[in-house]
C-alpha cells in the first residue's frame, strides 16, 4: 500500500478508514470473521477507494471479502452521510497481506536463528 502524497489525502484516507471500520462492526453478515480495516487508499479524484483489511483466521479471508463487497453499498451510504466529500468513492476490498508477510519473515528468521544454534 503506497503512502498518499498530500496531507489532505492522508486525512481523507484516515477518515474513510475510521468510518468504514465503524460501519463494518454493524454488519450482521455471518461470513464476516474477526477483521481489522488496516488502511484505505482513495484515488486523487475520490471516485474509487481500495480498502485494505486483515482477518484473524486466514481461512476467513475469502468469505469476509465477499461479505464486505456485498455490503459496499451500505458502507458507501454511510460515507456519503458522514464523510462530507464531493464524491463518495466506489469501494474495493482487498486483503492486506503485509501482516502475513511479516509473520512469515519472522518465522523464517526464527528458524534461521534456531539452525545457527545447533
Amino acid at each position: 500500500m503506497k503512502r498518499p502524497r498530500t496531507s489532505r489525502m492522508r486525512k481523507v484516507n484516515e477518515m474513510l478508514r475510521e468510518v468504514i471500520a465503524e460501519e463494518v462492526t454493524r454488519l450482521k453478515d455471518p461470513r464476516i470473521g474477526f477483521l481489522t480495516i488496516t488502511g484505505v487508499r482513495a484515488a486523487p479524484d475520490l471516485r474509487r477507494a481500495t480498502v485494505y483489511f486483515s482477518v484473524l483466521d486466514p481461512e476467513d479471508a475469502d468469505a469476509t471479502a465477499e461479505a464486505l463487497q456485498s455490503s459496499h453499498h451500505r458502507i458507501q451510504q454511510t460515507i456519503a452521510r458522514v464523510g462530507h466529500l464531493k464524491y463518495t468513492p466506489v469501494l474495493e476490498f482487498k486483503l492486506d497481506e503485509a501482516l502475513e508477510r511479516g509473520l512469515r519473515i519472522s518465522r523464517l528468521l526464527h528458524d534461521l536463528e534456531g539452525d545457527s544454534d545447533g
